[in-house]
């Protein structure tokens, strides 16, 4: 399958970073070879552009992204490809539902690059910000530029609600996604966003097949993008729920699991 490989598309939090929120040496090493080989390498995130962006620069990575789990594609000069949001009247309507239900969780409302929190000093927002090396402005869906809606709501859970949240949330809201992207963490987007659907429209983009592309996750949100790919790579570190699931699997996010695959896959065929 090797030469027949035109792309790359890879999950950050849990597969593209270790659990320092670093690429390991050997990991970047291997990207810049494939780009350098003409193979498109894509970050594929449910982070905010602003999220994504220290780690293109530390890393000296010039490739295409997508954000906010498929709302947002921007290819290397950052041009906006797709983009789509919840419309601002559902957005307050979801809002407000959270607030209703008394939920223990942190609400962030991401519209393009823009991240605002409610309750900006909530430790859970703080920590955040801390991880993706971005900052969070206070504010809610009114505070949104006139026009924007909503790229994306996270709902930074307690520990042991999220499923509870995740039901009712579907539940009250059928006509948006509502995405568990960790144990912890609940991502809510517009009907039919998925890291699936953005890596098709980027393939179309490119003018290739998803069949010559192969990707690497490690998580619930990034199950469909895994198997929309020629070949789909989960990392040792995801749940062992998903890694049942694929056939092809990595070493985990400390140790080069995408390197590795990387080598076994282009050493002789790229310099």
């Amino acid at each position: 399958m090797e030469h027949t490989i035109k792309a790359v598309f890879s999950d950050v939090d849990g597969t593209l970073l270790n659990s320092s929120h670093r690429v390991t040496p050997k990991t970047g090493e291997w990207i810049h070879k494939i780009l350098k080989s003409g193979i498109h390498f894509v970050i594929v995130s449910a982070r905010s552009p602003s999220g994504i962006y220290p780690i293109m620069r530390r890393n000296d990575l010039h490739c295409a992204l997508i954000a906010y789990s498929g709302a947002l594609i921007m290819d290397e000069e950052r041009n906006v490809l797709y983009s789509r949001q919840i419309d601002r009247q559902t957005a307050l309507r979801i809002e407000a539902f959270i607030r209703e239900q008394g939920y223990d969780l942190s609400i962030c409302i991401y519209s393009g690059d823009d991240w605002l929190a409610p309750d900006k000093s909530d430790p859970r927002v703080m920590n955040e910000e801390r991880i993706v090396e971005a900052e969070s402005r206070q504010g809610t869906v009114k505070d949104l530029a006139p026009g924007e809606g909503v790229s994306k709501f996270l709902c930074i859970c307690a520990p042991g609600t999220i499923l509870q949240v995740e039901k009712e949330m579907k539940a009250a809201f059928p006509d948006v996604a509502v995405v568990k992207s960790s144990d912890i963490l609940l991502e809510i987007m517009a009907k039919g966003i998925s890291k699936a659907e953005a890596v098709e429209r980027y393939c179309a983009h490119l003018g290739i097949t998803p069949s010559e592309t192969i990707a690497f996750g490690d998580n619930y949100n990034d199950v469909e993008m895994l198997e929309a790919v020629g070949r789909g790579y989960v990392m040792g570190n995801a749940p062992e729920e998903i890694r049942r699931r694929f056939p092809f699997g990595t070493a985990d996010n400390d140790h080069d699991g995408i390197a590795d695959v990387l080598e076994q896959l282009f050493t002789g065929i790229i310099q």
